[in-house]
């Protein structure tokens, strides 16, 4: 990095921003689960649908990771 200045984030937001992140990633899945059980998708939006998914799938396990390694608690 250049003569950027890097300023530190307070934990406080990380957690919040990690619990936000956690719960709407689940949410999401979710409701793509019971939209698919229920064919409210239809056959050309299963891929975009499907990778949306994937994606929330992998933001919810770095989450669960960082409340594992760092001590968090899940706030509902």
């Amino acid at each position: 990095m250049s003569d950027a200045k890097v300023k530190s984030v307070p934990i406080e937001r990380v957690i919040e921003l990690n619990n936000l992140s956690f719960q709407s990633s689940r949410t999401t899945i979710s409701v793509i689960d019971a939209m698919s059980q229920r064919g409210a998708i239809k056959g050309e939006e299963m891929s975009a649908i499907g990778q949306l998914r994937d994606k929330c799938v992998a933001v919810a396990k770095i989450c669960e990771q960082f409340q594992s390694e760092f001590g968090v608690d899940q706030k509902s």
